[in-house]
C-alpha cells in the first residue's frame, strides 16, 4: 500500500480531516453542505489510492484528475461556508490553504 507514503495522499487525508471538522461546526439546517463536504473530501484520498493501483499512466492521470475535481468542489463548499458565515474563518483558512497546495500537487500528477 505505497499510496499511504505519498505526500499528496497525506495532504488529502489532512483535507478530509479538516473538512470533517468544518462539517461538525455547521449548524442545524445545513446538512446538505455537511454531507457534500464529507463526500467530496473523502473522494480525494480515495481517488489518489485508486490512481496508485493503476498500472497505466493514462489511468493514473485520470484518477488524479478526479481527485483534483473533488478538491475544487471542496473549495467551492469552503466559499459557501464563508459566505454564510457558518464555520469559523480560521478553520476555513486552514482548509483553503491545504486545498490550494493539494490542487497544485494533483494538477502536476494529472498531466
Amino acid at each position: 500500500m505505497n499510496f499511504r507514503k505519498l505526500e499528496v495522499y497525506q495532504k488529502a487525508i489532512r483535507v478530509f480531516t479538516l473538512g470533517a471538522e468544518a462539517g461538525r461546526e455547521l449548524p442545524p439546517g445545513h446538512g446538505e453542505i455537511r454531507d457534500q463536504l464529507r463526500r467530496a473530501s473523502l473522494s480525494i484520498p480515495l481517488n489518489i489510492a485508486e490512481a496508485s493501483g493503476k498500472t497505466q499512466p493514462a489511468d493514473q492521470r485520470r484518477f488524479f484528475a478526479f481527485a483534483r475535481g473533488s478538491a475544487m468542489e471542496c473549495a467551492a463548499l469552503v466559499d459557501a461556508c464563508r459566505s454564510l458565515e457558518v464555520v469559523g474563518a480560521s478553520l476555513l483558512d486552514q482548509l483553503d490553504e491545504n486545498l490550494l497546495s493539494l490542487v497544485r500537487m494533483l494538477s502536476k500528477l494529472a498531466r
